[in-house]
């Protein structure tokens, strides 16, 4: 097997620094290039060259068919079984869109949490560390500490803190949605993709989810599609606009949203599309 096989990254040479739209340095987490996504013979995706901050969170816009989930969904790849892949996808300084690349292990760094919750038909503890039992974790001290780690995290730990044993099917829509989180979290993940997850909640699960998003970014790098544009204004750093499986703008949120450069996404965001 090739020697990415076992994922070594370089921690101490990452991707290092990117020129972005403030004209200052930033560390990157994660790039892509040359991205093409093809269904069949469908070209789904092209041009989408982005480059994510670290510790921020870059919000995905677009129409219904614009190529931002497939774009999202490439980024661990969770679209091989269903579409071509091609381009590089760079992180920590390995190419992850290599046939050489260990999925399963990448998804450990990258993890992805969905639109409609799916927690497991487990206790909620059993949700936080289910996956880590799989990987040989065993000390009960320890998966304890993650499991209140995880939900404190996830802001839920008071919420369920005496109630641990119990069915996690038996949680609210939002609350379920973040043990999601909480159990992606768990894995101790670098890299969070979110494909829309507050989406199927309503207005109050809606703004746990942010005020949750907005604390995470201190120690991950969080990439969300959204069809909320005042969600994307209000909790990202960074904003990438696509339209017809292409890359249209991505630039500051606050520019993408009062001086963006492009008639489309001018458009798009005064509502005056299609």
């Amino acid at each position: 097997m090739a020697e990415e096989q076992h994922l070594i990254f370089d921690e101490e040479q990452p991707e290092r620094y990117v020129y972005d739209m403030d004209e200052t340095k930033h560390e990157v987490a994660l790039s892509t290039k040359d991205l093409q996504v093809f269904y069949g013979d469908k070209l789904a995706l092209q041009d989408a060259d982005l480059k994510f901050e670290r510790y921020k969170i870059t919000s995905l816009i677009g129409a219904s068919g614009s190529g931002k989930s497939t774009f999202l969904r490439s980024l661990n790849r969770m679209n091989d079984s269903v579409a071509t892949v091609n381009g590089n996808i760079m992180y920590r300084g390995l190419d992850i869109n290599s046939q050489d690349i260990d999925v399963y292990e990448m998804r450990k760094h990258i993890g992805m949490v969905f639109q409609r919750p799916n927690p497991f038909a487990k206790s909620i503890s059993d949700n936080i560390t289910f996956a880590l039992k799989q990987h040989g974790m065993r000390d009960k001290q320890q998966l304890d500490e993650i499991v209140e780690t995880s939900l404190r995290q996830a802001a839920l730990w008071d919420e369920v803190k005496d109630d641990l044993g119990k069915s996690a099917l038996s949680l609210s829509g939002g609350q379920q949605q973040r043990l999601v989180i909480a159990r992606a979290i768990a894995m101790n993940p670098d890299i969070l993709l979110m494909d829309e997850p507050s989406s199927a909640l309503d207005p109050i699960s809606s703004a746990k989810i942010e005020d949750t998003l907005m604390q995470l970014k201190e120690k991950y790098t969080i990439i969300i599609v959204t069809h909320n544009m005042q969600q994307a204004a209000r909790i990202s750093d960074y904003t990438a606009f696509f339209n017809s499986g292409k890359l249209v703008e991505y630039d500051l949120t606050r520019k993408i949203f009062t001086r963006p450069k492009v008639q489309l996404t001018i458009d798009y965001v005064n509502g005056n599309f299609g």
